[in-house]
């Protein structure tokens, strides 16, 4: 029950991320589908490549179709006067997708016996594989390699989940939240992993 719900959660929420960027990049109507689905499925993808589900299994998930078409759907027909409040919803819907699929990545990992580096590789390549493909979509550097602490909250869930902190549907719903909360603290105290020292020197010349 908790996998088709963090399936559920993640494919809604990534998919209406990748139509909100569609719209930002001002693309057609074929764009925003396209760029839709490819970020919704996307990180299960890469989920089912990572930890050797069947890739034609993605194929077998017609509700998640049908959730992800009217979800782009919604954000297509969304007036252009509110499309500017909507897109300030980016980043929240990205950090929900982000969280919900590291997390069943994570699980999915444990279910196999994987070693514990794999589960949190599989965690943070499933959290941000939707996003990533997006991303490279949309012509924009990944927010994996660039973004405030990304992938790091994705990693956490696998490294929590791989040292068995948690069990159950509660304390995995909780687990949901604070990696939410803490990717969307990033973003807005604009928190960063360090950067090359050189790099960081040329950009406080440039200002």
């Amino acid at each position: 029950m908790i996998w088709d719900i963090l399936n559920i959660i993640g494919t809604l929420a990534f998919a209406i991320s990748g139509a909100l960027i569609a719209r930002e990049e001002d693309y057609d109507v074929l764009g925003v589908y396209f760029l839709g689905f490819t970020t919704a499925f996307g990180g299960g993808l890469v989920r089912n490549l990572l930890i050797g589900i069947p890739i034609e299994n993605i194929w077998k998930q017609d509700y998640l179709f049908e959730f992800a078409f009217l979800a782009i759907t919604s954000v297509f027909i969304w007036p252009n006067k509110w499309i500017g409040h909507l897109k300030k919803g980016v980043v929240f819907f990205d950090a929900i997708g982000l969280a919900a699929f590291a997390i069943q990545g994570a699980n999915y990992a444990v279910s196999i016996d994987a070693p514990f580096i794999a589960v949190i590789v599989a965690a943070t390549m499933t959290g941000a594989g939707g996003g990533m493909i997006r991303d490279i979509f949309a012509g924009r550097k990944p927010m994996i390699f660039r973004s405030e602490i990304y992938a790091l909250w994705a990693a956490f869930a696998g490294f929590i989940i791989g040292l068995d902190l948690i069990r159950g549907p509660y304390a995995t719903i909780f687990l949901l939240i604070v990696i939410v909360f803490f990717r969307i603290l990033s973003v807005y105290f604009k928190w960063n992993l360090p950067h090359n020292i050189q790099n960081d020197n040329n950009r406080s010349l440039d200002k």
